[in-house]
């Protein structure tokens, strides 16, 4: 299972790099939305709907994404609105950090989201706003560097986790949504996190703009609410898939089950990761 686990993320890997250095921002949200509508389809598993409800929420999501290409200025001709992006993304780390609560109170007050209108909702903002982060990303820096940059930071997390808690782990993180999580994992994702987004910083400071000390520190604390969110986001897709007794959100990625099981913690990252690199960097970057 690791070795497919391994061999998928690679491949993920190269086709994220091919796509988001070669292709224009058009083509790069185009793309970004088909996967995004994927993710809509295996959100309807977590609401229980039924097919003819999916395709609903599918056709709704596709709707509001070319709805909110137009708001953004997506498209040739069209001056990208990164005031608009980042009234967004604020909107999606509001989100987040409500999801906080959800996962500290369950499953006492399961009650309070846990029906259909409530979970499509949660999946349309999350969604929605994960699109909106990650085509500003793109906008932000046209190599698609920013995009690259903010999707390793997030599975350093991962994998830092992985193997700290494979090797470490003793006291358990969540165990009523995931009892293989533990506190060292979530350490370990940190430290690793943190290197990597030093790295990061240092590339920024060298062929973007130089970085004071300040802009040091606000990618030190970028790289641990990116660590936090990330951690958040896996425990939301866990308490929805534990609601709705499934064990992986689909089947599309060999090794990992679902296109959500991959993005759990990108989609919490993303708002508070564009955020606050719109604010570090400014806008008219590209």
């Amino acid at each position: 299972m690791l070795k497919q686990r391994i061999i998928t993320a690679i491949i993920l890997l190269l086709a994220l790099i091919a796509l988001t250095t070669t292709a224009g921002l058009g083509v790069f949200a185009l793309i970004t939305g088909v996967l995004v509508l994927i993710g809509a389809w295996e959100w309807g598993a977590f609401a229980a709907l039924g097919t003819k409800s999916r395709l609903a929420f599918v056709a709704s999501l596709a709707l509001s994404l070319l709805l909110l290409a137009l708001a953004l200025g997506v498209g040739p001709e069209l001056r990208f609105d990164t005031d608009f992006a980042l009234g967004i993304s604020l909107l999606g780390t509001l989100f987040w950090g409500l999801m906080v609560a959800a996962i500290a109170l369950y499953p006492r007050a399961t009650e309070s989201w846990n029906d259909k209108s409530r979970i499509s909702v949660m999946g349309m903002i999350s969604l929605l706003c994960t699109w909106v982060g990650l085509v500003t990303l793109k906008a932000m820096l046209a190599n698609g560097a920013l995009v690259i940059m903010v999707i390793i930071m997030v599975a350093a997390v991962d994998v830092g986790a992985f193997f700290t808690g494979k090797w470490l782990g003793r006291r358990k993180l969540a165990p009523a949504l995931s009892p293989n999580k533990t506190w060292e994992g979530v350490w370990g994702g940190v430290a690793l996190n943190l290197a990597i987004s030093l790295g990061f910083a240092l590339l920024l400071d060298h062929y973007l703009r130089p970085f004071a000390p300040i802009d040091f520190a606000v990618f030190g604390a970028l790289a641990l609410l990116v660590a936090f969110f990330s951690v958040i986001g896996d425990l939301v897709e866990s308490m929805l898939k534990r609601n709705s007794e499934l064990k992986d959100s689909g089947a599309i990625l060999p090794g990992h089950g679902g296109l959500l099981d991959r993005i759990d913690g990108l989609m919490a990252a993303t708002p508070i990761c564009v955020a606050i690199l719109i604010l570090l960097l400014g806008v008219g970057t590209a």
